[in-house]
Order: structure tokens, then sequence, then C-alpha cells
């Protein structure tokens, strides 16, 4: 069995949690999902839908909030008592900030970043990149199970979790959760920036590279992105340079996303921005350079000038 912990916030699924489930039904063991808080019965009827064995509600007033201490307690007690093959979770802040503690206390290994499964005789292998995704390496876990993987936004589309005939079965359980030995105080979700967006939600991007020349320029894909209801996004010079803050870079060194549609205006396509956007459905590249790296994981690709291309779509968009 594979215990999958999905991530919510406010009442809301994190998306990246579905991408963890669909993760864990394509290894064919049977599938259980978890979701910690103190009123989260939305959150568990919306998992319900999933084709899975359980799902688990762990609750707990302590739970209410998100801390690391809270989950490691609850969580901890949890996979004991479940005692699956290993534990799923999605790459995100949240989870990068507990599950290195959980992996400790339970005394397990922990794989992180992971893109794929591969069956491995009677066990598993787990896909990671290496040297900001130049290669992929097959990593076998060492030590006894439950191992803790976390996958990449993207690895897994969402929408290729299966769903079941019928809703899964709802338990509800009281957390493990001491709130004496809770050390941190709840704040705010973390943010890179003062009303930074979480580009790993958007269904759609419009994504800026060198080719757009200018920050007065930027005002091209502005137009772009609001006639395709799109967030806008950059590769790395873009943001060195300061015309678009940090929270609003993709690649290596920002965000890592998978929306239904990304364009890319005038991006090269270097590694380091292509490994935190590849896993887009649909991939739109535009760039007068028919060389560009960009092309060799496009979908669709436009060789031309963005400032004549871009003002057309625009006008085609909005006509």
């Amino acid at each position: 069995m594979i215990l999958v912990i999905a991530e919510h916030l406010e009442g809301k699924l994190n998306r990246a949690s579905w991408e963890a489930v669909a993760a864990a039904q394509q290894t064919g063991e049977p599938v259980k999902i978890a979701a910690l808080g103190a009123a989260v019965a939305g959150v568990a009827a919306e998992l319900a839908a999933a084709d899975a064995a359980e799902v688990i509600v762990v609750e707990h007033p302590a739970l209410a909030a998100y801390t690391a201490d809270g989950y490691v307690q609850a969580l901890a007690a949890l996979v004991t008592a479940e005692a699956p093959a290993a534990v799923f979770l999605p790459h995100t802040y949240q989870t990068r900030d507990f599950a290195p503690a959980l992996a400790a206390r339970l005394g397990r290994a922990l794989l992180t970043d992971c893109l794929g499964v591969k069956a491995d005789g009677g066990g598993r292998l787990f896909v990671r990149p290496m040297f900001q995704g130049k290669l992929h390496a097959d990593v076998r876990p060492l030590g006894p199970s439950p191992h803790l993987v976390t996958f990449q936004i993207g690895a897994y589309r969402a929408d290729a979790a299966a769903r079941g005939a019928a809703p899964a079965p709802v338990r509800t359980i009281a957390g493990a959760v001491d709130p004496a030995a809770v050390r941190q105080k709840a704040e705010a979700p973390f943010q890179e920036a003062k009303q930074a967006v979480d580009l790993s939600q958007a269904e759609r991007i419009v994504s800026i590279g060198r080719g757009i020349k200018g920050q007065e320029h930027i005002q091209v894909a502005e137009k772009l992105a609001a006639a395709l209801g799109a967030e806008l996004a950059a590769s790395r010079p873009i943001c060195d340079a300061g015309w678009l803050p940090m929270e609003r870079q993709i690649g290596s060194s920002g965000q890592t996303v998978a929306p239904k549609l990304y364009v890319a205006l005038g991006i090269s396509g270097a590694i380091q921005h292509l490994v935190g956007m590849k896993g887009s459905q649909v991939i739109v590249a535009i760039n007068k350079d028919p060389d560009a790296p960009i092309f060799e994981v496009a979908d669709f690709g436009i060789v031309g000038d963005l400032f004549e291309v871009v003002p057309a779509l625009v006008a085609a968009l909005n006509g």
C-alpha cells in the first residue's frame, strides 16, 4: 500500500496532491490518501473522488494551522499505524519543511524531487534529476520501508489521477499531537516576496526571456497574458535584471511549474530554464532563432519576431 499525504490550504487542495496520487496509482499498489487538519471535510470529500482504498482524515485542533512539529507528530503516528510500503508527497515548500524531520523521526530514507518510479524486481527505483537536470539517476533507497518520496511539480499530471466509480470511504482519526511539543508559532504561509504568486498553481503562463530586449517591452507580454487569463513569468536573466520580481522566475533556481499552457516569448531554452517548465502540458515557443533549444521541447513553435507575432495573437484572441 502507498500512503499519499495531501496538502491543502484554507480548504483548497493543492493541485500537486493529485500529482502525488497519480504517481502512487501508477505503482499498481493500493493507495490510501491522508489529509491533516481541524476541519477538512471538504478536502476529504474532494479526495474521495480518487480511485483509492481509503481517505484518512487526521484531525486535531493543533493541526488547524500548519506547523512542522504538529505534522511530524501526527504523521509519524499515522505511518507507524498504517505501515505502508512507501509514503508519497508533493515536493512543495511545506513538504520540504517537515519531510526531513519526519524521515528522521521514523528512521527511514527520504528521496526528494523525484520524476518517476520504476519497477526493480521486488522493489522500486526512483528517478531523480542530477546536476540541475542535465542527468537523470535511478536511485534505490536503502534501509527498511516505508521510504518517503517527494515528487517534483509536473512530474505527473494532476488530471492523470484516476477517479473511482464510487467515492472512496473516509475514515476520521484523532491526531496524535501534543500541543506542548509544538515549538513553532503558526504564521502566514511562506512567500518569497510580498504578494508573491505561486506559479505552480497557474493553469496558463506567459514567460519572457532575453528576446523581450527591454523592460519597457514587457507590456507586450502582459497584454498576451491578459488575453489568455495567464500569469506572467520569466527566465532568470529577466529577474536578475530586476525587470520582474524574483517570485516570477521559472527554472532550476526559481519555481517549477506544470501549467496546461506555457507560452515562451524570446526564451532560448537553457537547461536551467527547461527543468522548471518541461512538465507543461502544451508548450508554445516564439523565437526568431530557428535553432533555439526551446523548440526541442515545444509542442508548437513559431519562428518569428515576437513583437510582430504577439500583437497579432492578442488581436485574434480579443477579436
